[in-house]
């Protein structure tokens, strides 16, 4: 049974042909190994108008449904997770400004994110605050029309590329329950007292991953998101629905392309006079690892279907989530086993699966996590 209409069917169709013929498997792989973003790329999608898909028609966007854009993400990854979110990453953040940006926020920033001239990164761990962003103690103080924000941010991906404005998680007030003095600012990573500082991460190699300093940073009162106390409410809130469902569809396509790419090599590669496919150990790899995907990708669909008709879905996004990165870690593993030592070199791809695979448990939320999210859901109440 398919679970897609006609016409989503034909979307996810073209989306596949033009990673094919237009951006292709050996691009995506030359990114990662010079660890350079997919800047050419990313203008052609821009052109495209695909950046804008998921936007209200009222800020400029085409108004596409999660469900629609989850179906494209699953293809932008076919050949690795993190060219998806060379793409997918500035979107959702730029959603906050649509979400919860003034007009003139609005106009200032989305045309030339829609064109392709700015970017956008989202910034909310620090070296004592991952998972518990509550604790978040980078302080920003009112001074007159600007705020100070002095402290450190970690794990920033795409917060170093060129015209690129950081979407902030600070402290602007002390407060008993925490979340509630959280704020957010938009500060241009070119903003005097910013230094920012590449980390050579595992994965995320082609956007790549910082941790941020901030020196007495000035940024204007205006550059505020919503309400000062707001940040909690903006940043857990849609942005992690939509950065979870994107994630979890990049993961899942990813771990498919990891899967055709094992069955191809088991059938090519030639072991005691017959392909390894036909020893029955590989056979029941695969098999495992196809129905992996499939229920991965079940789990993604049901929950960007209930996004997109605006049902509580906190726990289907973190299983969604959960799973397909859980099976990508799995497949990439098992099939660089298939693969032998071919499977463990650049040029066939499955060790940046195997990579992005590792950290696909962790960012957006780690594992752990989910599982607690998904357990608090089922709490009889």
């Amino acid at each position: 049974m398919n679970f897609l209409s006609p016409e989503q069917i034909m979307w996810r169709d073209s989306v596949e042909r033009y990673v094919d013929q237009e951006i292709g498997r050996e691009y995506i792989r030359k990114c990662d190994m010079e660890r350079r973003h997919p800047d050419e790329a990313y203008r052609k999608i821009a052109q495209l108008g695909w950046l804008k898909l998921i936007f209200p028609e009222d800020v400029g966007g085409d108004g596409m449904n999660i469900f629609d854009y989850a179906v494209m993400v699953e293809m932008l990854s076919k050949y690795g997770f993190d060219f998806g979110v060379a793409i997918t990453l500035p979107t959702f953040t730029a959603m906050n400004i649509a979400l919860n940006g003034t007009p003139e926020q609005k106009q200032q920033y989305l045309p030339p994110f829609f064109a392709g001239d700015l970017r956008f990164a989202i910034s909310i761990s620090e070296p004592d605050a991952g998972s518990d962003a509550a604790n978040t103690r980078t302080r920003a103080v009112l001074d007159g029309d600007h705020y100070v924000v002095n402290g450190q941010k970690m794990w920033c991906s795409g917060s170093g590329l060129k015209n690129t404005v950081i979407l902030m998680l600070v402290r602007t007030d002390k407060t008993e329950d925490k979340r509630k003095g959280l704020s957010v600012l938009m500060i241009p990573n070119t903003t005097p007292g910013l230094t920012i500082r590449p980390l050579a991460t595992l994965a995320r190699r082609s956007i790549t991953t910082n941790e941020i300093f901030l020196d007495n940073v000035a940024v204007p009162v205006a550059q505020m998101l919503g309400k000062p106390g707001e940040g909690w409410k903006i940043i857990g809130g849609e942005h992690l629905l939509l950065e979870r469902v994107c994630a979890a569809a990049g993961y899942m396509g990813t771990a498919q392309g990891a899967v055709t790419d094992a069955l191809k090599y088991a059938h090519q590669r030639v072991q005691f006079g017959k392909p390894i496919f036909e020893f029955q150990v590989i056979r029941h790899m695969l098999a495992d690892m196809q129905t992996q995907v499939d229920a991965a990708r079940l789990l993604v669909y049901r929950a960007a279907d209930m996004a997109a008709k605006h049902m509580h879905c906190v726990k289907e996004v973190a299983m969604a989530k959960l799973f397909a990165s859980e099976t990508l870690q799995t497949v990439s593993r098992q099939g660089i086993q298939i693969m032998g030592g071919y499977g463990t070199l650049p040029e066939f791809d499955m060790e940046r699966h195997f990579r992005e695979g590792m950290q696909a448990t962790i960012g957006g939320g780690t594992s752990q996590i989910q599982r607690t999210m998904i357990s608090q859901e089922m709490r009889i109440r």
